[in-house]
């Protein structure tokens, strides 16, 4: 049972009328009674405003008006005067819920807009429109930022939100809705409502008590609730193993029949796996191609759809042979399906389609025009082959999401805002915005799918491929790698949007997993920006890492506080207000999974979890290939694996293709390096003539030395070295003794340069016989000692044996 109050705008300043107070009075208590059990929040109204709000048994005392509103240029709330009338009453729904009717008592027709539950202050939280654009007017406002643009769902352009504190830890957002059948001689556009003289619009208005920062509310509104669009979800295609593949998909290209990187039709050639491999090697490769032959061919002749199909080059029996090659190197293979098509011959879709689908193995459909799929469609597929995607061509409303589980950010919004949230009403919709390469740099377009955690579909339709697209997927290959690596913590109903920063301008999404916590940031600071961001918690056994840098992340600490320190890239002020505008960054907190050490040449590595650990020449990119070990403890020769490479080395811990965590080491420019290797020889069991022996031992290894221009090799010093007993010359090889090497050997050096440049004519002068022979290089050292049946001392053994002889006094 309802009951409802008219407030007439003459008297919203004056003491509401006797009756008008028992009316709107009696019904809030029996809202009071009704809702006791269930902990629901009521509203003392009065006026048109709110006075008290009563929550599980407290009374908290406020003082707001019910709603604002914008009539033309003009705003007004529900407390003033203005050419519309507000009633506001309840009708049989859901609890907290109101119904607001706006009736234009003027003589002349109004624009109504921006209706906000609660007229938000300088100090709440709202969402409400802003600005002329046609498509996209939504904002979000902060305290003391910049408001930001954001995406809501198509059946929700025109609604309000605020939240604001009510006292205590508790906090009450309200959010108001336009009803799609409730206009009488008003015209609903997109975004306003043209209501003439006498004509009315109706909203529903819904209001919740939540605790916690406001993105809570946002998060109990937009996930929790659906914004109030259906009372319960059906989690059946969700839940479904065979479809969640596309969670984890995140590069999707479109092509028409005709494009050459299909079918170039001057060489009969087939050019997907020449397409593939340019993807794989700029960013990873497409986790979806679909081929588009159908429309705007449709029509031309009685062909249908599925004829347009079927007409292709090698008919679908080819065209399977070439899914099938792109399934072999992880890419799936969509077809497009186009509802409106009644006009040409006459063949049933459902199961016109399951033939497409059966005949090519179709892993997907694209389906044109639609916003939503159907049991139907679903089910077709679904009695073909497991697996099959339904994919809508503009993201699905909450009402539809039980129905399908993928669709787009359509590129009617060329322009996109920046913040979606749609990606937080249902995670785990697997959302691709989609792109065209051919009009102008598209940086901002990468760069804000990375930023709301979904994918990119390349729409290659149009003609074109300019110059900077190859470095353009570069970059896309770099968000995809995040993305691919992370993509559990991309469909996590926890993630929270806008996180508080230091700086207006730079925009920060939390995203946690079980096991680690990934952070995308989005700047439009041209400069860059390099300091502390955000606030943080310390997590004992964690540590912060640059995952877009490939760096360790500094965490700072100012006034009792730690905030992580963030490098955002530069980029050219002339991108600002263009589609190339922008720079992101994502900070990561991994587990200490990996152990890693470099020592000269020898990296060690030790870890106890994943499957496998990957080891890079420098930062990522899909166009090298890590060497790869399993997980344990191991040293890697770096020299033998990457040569006199000097600068970043980037190791990574993985379970299947996750990253559970990554360790940056450098080796320093101009660093000396061992690249000698000590060989061991046979043992003896009699004293060689002219050898003695040098007892094993412990030895603490320290070196001193004066000028630095060449830097000293550290890896041995101070540390403590196990010396085995070994036998070493007593005297330094002799003239003599290397003539017997070289009269036995014939041997002849590769460089000739100065070689026993103390000896005349190729002889030793006489006396000289028994001097240490000189002017020889390591590499004909080494030959003379493998000749001898013996092998050149360490730096360590030398400095032990030196020092032992010493002691013993010989």
């Amino acid at each position: 049972m309802g009951s409802s109050m008219t407030l007439r705008n003459a008297k919203f300043n004056s003491k509401p009328l006797p009756m008008q107070r028992k009316v709107i009075t009696l019904f809030l208590l029996n809202a009071v009674a009704s809702f006791a059990f269930a902990q629901a929040p009521s509203l003392m109204i009065e006026a048109g405003r709110v006075k008290e709000i009563q929550y599980n048994s407290m009374s908290y005392s406020v003082s707001r008006p019910v709603v604002s509103y914008q009539v033309g240029g003009k705003i007004f709330n529900s407390t003033q005067s203005s050419p519309i009338n507000i009633t506001i009453g309840s009708q049989n729904g859901p609890k907290n819920f109101l119904t607001l009717i706006f009736q234009n008592t003027s003589k002349d027709t109004v624009q109504l807009h921006n209706v906000i539950p609660f007229a938000p202050g300088e100090r709440d939280v709202f969402i409400t429109g802003k600005g002329n654009h046609r498509l996209s007017r939504t904002h979000l406002f902060l305290p003391g930022r910049k408001p930001v643009n954001v995406i809501v769902p198509d059946n929700a352009w025109e609604l309000g939100y605020c939240s604001f504190a009510m006292g205590g830890d508790n906090n009450m957002f309200g959010l108001v809705r336009r009803d799609p059948e409730g206009a009488k001689q008003a015209t609903m556009k997109r975004f306003e409502s043209i209501i003439a003289p006498g004509g009315s619009v109706s909203y529903s208005f819904f209001y919740e008590v939540y605790r916690g920062r406001w993105q809570e509310g946002i998060r109990k509104c937009f996930q929790e609730k659906k914004l109030y669009d259906l009372a319960s979800f059906d989690e059946s295609l969700y839940q479904r193993p065979d479809l969640k593949w596309i969670q984890q998909a995140y590069v999707m290209h479109l092509m028409m029949a005709w494009d050459k990187d299909y079918f170039d039709i001057t060489t009969g050639s087939f050019n997907w796996t020449k397409f593939q491999q340019r993807g794989n090697r700029l960013y990873g490769g497409d986790d979806v191609i679909c081929l588009w032959p159908t429309w705007p061919s449709l029509g031309l002749d009685r062909r249908n759809q599925f004829d347009m199909y079927r007409d292709l080059p090698g008919g679908l029996k080819m065209l399977r042979v070439l899914a099938d090659s792109l399934r072999a190197h992880n890419t799936k293979f969509f077809i497009a399906y186009n509802p409106w098509d009644e006009s040409t011959r006459s063949e049933g879709h459902l199961q016109g389609l399951a033939d497409l689908i059966r005949e090519t193995s179709a892993d997907g459909v694209v389906l044109d025009t639609k916003g939503e799929s159907s049991r139907e469609l679903q089910q077709a597929a679904d009695r073909v082959k497991p697996g099959v995607i339904m994919y809508s061509e503009g993201m699905a409303v909450p009402k539809d999401m039980p129905g399908i589980v993928s669709g787009r950010v359509h590129n009617a919004l060329y322009y996109p805002p920046m913040l979606n949230l749609n990606k937080f009403i249902r995670p785990d919709f697997a959302i691709f915005r989609v792109t065209e390469v051919y009009k102008e740099p598209i940086q901002r377009e990468y760069a804000l799918a990375f930023f709301n955690g979904y994918g990119t579909e390349i729409n290659q339709f149009a003609l074109g491929h300019p110059a900077w697209e190859e470095e353009q997927y570069k970059f896309l290959g770099k968000t995809s790698r995040i993305l691919r690596e992370s993509s559990q913590n991309f469909v996590s109903s926890d993630y929270t949007v806008l996180v508080p920063t230091t700086h207006d301008s730079i925009w920060v999404n939390e995203w946690p997993s079980a096991h680690k916590v990934l952070y995308t940031v989005f700047s439009l600071k041209p400069e860059g920006f390099k300091g502390p961001l955000f606030e943080i918690t310390q997590r004992k056994g964690f540590h912060w890492v640059d995952l877009w840098h490939h760096e360790d992340a500094i965490v700072t600490n100012s006034n009792g506080k730690s905030y992580v320190n963030v490098t955002v890239d530069a980029f050219s002020q002339s991108f600002l207000g263009t589609n190339n505008e922008g720079q992101v960054t994502c900070i990561a907190v991994l587990p200490n999974i990996l152990q890693c050490s470099l020592d000269g040449n020898q990296l060690s590595i030790s870890s106890d979890k994943g499957m496998s650990i990957k080891i890079w020449k420098g930062e990522p990119t899909y166009d090298k290939t890590p060497f790869a070990i399993g997980v344990g403890n191991f040293s890697v020769d770096l020299q033998e694996k990457i040569g006199a490479y000097e600068g970043k080395i980037v190791v990574q811990a993985f379970d299947k293709g996750d990253l559970l965590d990554e360790s940056i080491l450098f080796i320093k420019s101009g660093i000396p390096r061992l690249i000698s290797r000590s060989q061991k020889i046979s043992s003896l069991r009699a004293l060689p003539k002219e050898m003695v022996r040098v007892p094993g031992g412990k030895f603490f290894f320290k070196a001193t030395h004066g000028d630095a221009f060449i830097p000293y090799p550290e890896q041995n010093v101070s540390k403590t070295f196990e010396i085995p007993t070994v036998y070493m010359d007593r005297f330094p090889v002799t003239n003599l003794d290397f003539k017997a090497f070289l009269d036995a050997t014939h041997y002849h050096p590769v460089d000739t340069a100065n070689f026993l440049k103390h000896w005349k004519r190729n002889l030793i002068v006489k006396g000289e016989e028994r001097y240490p022979v000189v002017y020889v290089s390591y590499e004909d050292a080494q030959a003379y000692t493998q000749w001898a049946g013996k092998r050149l001392p360490t730096e360590i053994e030398w400095q032990y044996a030196e020092g032992d002889m010493m002691r013993a006094g010989s």
